[in-house]
This record gives structure tokens, sequence and C-alpha cells, in this order.
């Protein structure tokens, strides 16, 4: 079997850094997370075990503005920064000579939040000469699952995030492939659309879900794209349930938010897992992988383990490593998903 590491060079003196799951000796790496509206920090221990991690959220800052607002949410992390690099330093006990090498996320995301985090950490790269780590956000979300579990490949992932679904056959810690993806809104889109339809306050997502567990989810029938196999559409959704708003409000004078936001929830929880299960079982793959932010629904979270009962081995992220953190971006690293370690590295705001 072929060994999985790769030879990392340091920026000065040019030392070869082994890291791996076949390294020889234990890799510790800093990571830095700063692709949207967390500025966080982490150092795991081949790519697994967590020894410190540290997230400053700004949602309460975008709370008044309804959304996150790009050029304050680069402020933000600009003012955070060097606070969440000190406090993952304190947590772990650690110091910088201790790190095997530095790691950042370069995109997908908001270019000038992204920066903040990039050149962060490429400055403590070159400062204590260790090799730098470019790492896709992507892929770090799914390497969330490899975090304090015996996870290994090959499994499916479905990825849920504000930004992207998709769902992944991961190969190996090497090879990942897109096998199905959405054609328009991506899930986390289509909940903050019909959050903002239904009155609710940002974040929508997390508000909606909260507000689902109160309703009946059989109370209206929305309707499920009709896409190819390896295709998600989720835009007619939103507009069904603007319809259904309209038609609501009209005949009853309100609209019954609760309902409709259960509804909404189960058509999509449903439509996400009905076609991972179907992938899953044409590639002949029995371990599911959940990931992304909006793998913290409750309800997409539920569906997703009750396929345990059909003989799957199904894993998932806890809350904290659901959302943007560094942790995930350090497992990344380690585990080689798509990376790049070039210091002339650039952060880019969509997947290349």
């Amino acid at each position: 079997m072929k060994k999985i590491t790769k030879i990392f060079k340091t920026p000065f003196t040019e030392k070869e850094v082994e890291i791996g799951p076949d390294a020889q000796s234990d890799v510790l790496i800093m990571a830095i997370e700063s692709s949207c509206d967390e500025t966080a920090c982490a150092i795991v221990k081949n790519g697994r075990e967590v020894l410190a991690n540290v997230v400053a959220s700004q949602i309460k800052t975008h709370q008044q503005f309804g959304g996150v607002v790009p050029e304050v949410a680069a402020r933000e992390h600009m003012e955070a920064i060097n606070l969440v690099i000190a406090e993952a330093f304190q947590q772990s006990g650690l110091e910088p000579n201790d790190i095997t090498a530095f790691a950042a996320t370069v995109g997908p995301g908001l270019v000038g939040s992204l920066l903040v985090g990039l050149n962060a950490a490429k400055a403590l790269a070159i400062t204590h000469d260790k090799p730098f780590i470019g790492v896709n956000h992507l892929n770090a979300h799914v390497c969330a699952n490899y975090i304090d579990t015996d996870l290994k490949p090959p499994f499916v992932a479905l990825l849920v995030s504000g930004g992207h679904t998709q769902i992944i056959k991961v190969n190996s810690y090497l090879e990942q492939n897109i096998v199905a993806e959405t054609i328009d809104d991506a899930v986390g889109e289509a909940y903050d659309k019909v959050a903002r339809l239904i009155g609710l306050p940002y974040p929508g997502g997390p508000n909606l879900d909260k507000m689902a567990k109160e309703g009946n989810k059989n109370a209206y029938k929305l309707p499920q794209a009709r896409v190819g196999e390896n295709e998600f559409s989720f835009s007619g959704l939103k507009t069904a349930v603007l319809q259904l708003c309209q038609r609501l409000k009209k005949e009853l004078g309100e609209v019954p938010k609760v309902d409709v936001a259960a509804s909404f929830q189960e058509c999509i929880s449903e439509t996400l897992v009905k076609k991972a299960l179907n992938i899953a079982e044409s590639e002949g793959i029995k371990t599911l992988a959940l990931a992304g932010g909006v793998a913290a629904n409750s309800e997409i979270r539920r569906k997703f383990f009750e396929l345990e009962n059909k003989g799957f081995k199904v894993f998932a992220p806890p809350m904290k490593y659901c959302t943007d953190n560094a942790s995930m971006v350090a497992a990344s690293a380690y585990f080689l998903a798509n990376t790049m370690d070039d210091l002339t590295q650039e952060v880019f705001s969509r997947v290349k």
C-alpha cells in the first residue's frame, strides 16, 4: 500500500518535514480559519486530537444588518486574529517551536476575511521557519469527521453549508470526487431565504430549525425538485414556500409560521438524505459522513443517523466542528486533502 505522506519544506532553512497519516513522528498543526464571520485558531495532533480550539464569532455584530457584511467581517477578523492565536497557544500549553506546520483556509469565502487568516498563518510560518499549508474550506468541512473518530475512507459525504450542497465520494485521504451538487441555491441559502420570508432574524437557518420543532412537518406538502440523480435544486422550493405563505395570508389572515417552517424542513431533509442514500447504495459504500454548517440542523442529523437502521455506519461532527472552525482546517492539512504549500498562494472566493 502506498505511503500517505508529503514532504514539506520550511521557508528559510528548507528543512524537510514529513506530514500525513503515515508520518514517522507526531504532527502538530496550528490552523487558522477566517473565511466568513468566525475568526478561529486551533492546534490538532495527528489530524484527530484537538489540543486547542478557539472561535471568535461575529454573529452579534452582523445581526443588526440582517446578514454578513464583508467589509465589517474583515475588520472584525483583524481585531480578533492575534487574540485567538494567543488563546490557542495558552489552551494547548505549546510554544511556536512545538508546531510542525501552520495552515490556513485559502478559499472559498469572503476575500477580505480570508486574507486576514492567510497572512497570519504565512507570517507565523515565516517567523518560525515552519511549513505553510493552504486548505480548501470545503475539504476541511469533510475532514471535520476525522476529529475524535476512527473514520477512514472510502465513504460518501453529504456536504451542506451556506454556499454549497454536494455529495462527495471520498475514495482515499487524498482523493475526493464530487458526485452530486446543487444547480442553484445551496441548502443554507434556502434556509436563510425562507427564514427571512417568514420573518425570522439572522442567523436564519438555526432560528428556522428551532421554530420547526414546534410545528407539524406534515401540515403542507412542498415539492421536491425533479432534477437528475446527481443534482440538487432548491430555488423552486423557495418559490413554493413564498406562494404558500401568500395563499395562507389571504385565506387565514396570517401565516402559521411554525407549520410552514416544519414542512419546509421536512422537504429539505428528506431530499438530502434520500439522495445521499441512493448514491451510497449505487457506489456500494456502507459508510456515510455528514459535513458543513447545516450539518448542525437537528432534523437533517436525525434522518441521517436513522440510516444506521439500514446497516450504514454514520458519522457527523459534534456541533462545534460543524460550523466554521480551525480544527477541521488542521485535520484537512494533516490528511493532505486538496492542500497547497506555496507561500505565494492567494485566496479565492469560489471553488476553482
